[in-house]
C-alpha cells in the first residue's frame, strides 16, 4: 500500500475521532454553561447545544476533509510521521480556536444577560427624592 495512503487513513482516523471526542465533551459539560446563559430554560439550552454540536462538526469536518490533500508524496516512514505531526497540529489548533470562539461568544450574550438583570432594582423604590434646585448665578 502506498505510504501516502496509510497517511491519510491514519490522519482521517484520528481527525475524526478527535472532532467527536471533543464535540461530545463540549455538549455534555457546556449544556450547564448553556443553560445559564439562557437564564435557566432547559429546552432551549439542549436545542441551541444541539445546534453547536451540528455546527462544530460541519466545519470541523469540513475542514479535516479539505486540508487531507495538502501534501505532496510521502517517501518514507519518517515522511508519514512529519505529515501526520503537521495534520493533526493544525486540526487540533482549529479544534482548540472553534472551542475558544464558542465560549467567547456565549460569555459576551451571558455578561450581557448578567448586566440586564441588574439594572432593575430588586425592590420597588419606596420614597421619591425631589431634584436640586440649581446653584444661584453669583454664588
Amino acid at each position: 500500500m502506498d505510504r501516502t495512503v496509510i497517511a491519510y487513513v491514519i490522519y482521517l482516523t484520528v481527525s475524526i475521532g478527535l472532532t467527536v471526542w471533543v464535540a461530545r465533551t463540549l455538549s455534555r459539560n457546556g449544556r450547564i454553561f448553556l443553560a445559564d446563559v439562557l437564564r435557566g430554560d432547559e429546552k432551549l439550552a439542549d436545542a441551541v447545544n444541539h445546534l453547536l454540536v451540528v455546527g462544530f462538526y460541519l466545519v470541523n469536518l469540513g475542514f479535516v476533509a479539505l486540508y487531507l490533500s495538502k501534501s505532496g508524496e510521502i517517501e518514507d516512514t519518517r515522511g508519514i510521521f512529519e505529515a501526520l505531526s503537521t495534520k493533526l497540529g493544525v486540526v487540533l489548533l482549529v479544534l482548540g480556536v472553534m472551542h475558544l470562539g464558542n465560549v467567547y461568544v456565549l460569555n459576551k450574550i451571558r455578561r450581557r444577560g448578567l448586566m440586564e438583570r441588574e439594572t432593575h432594582p430588586p425592590v420597588h423604590p419606596q420614597t421619591w427624592v425631589p431634584p436640586m434646585a440649581p446653584p444661584a448665578a453669583g454664588a
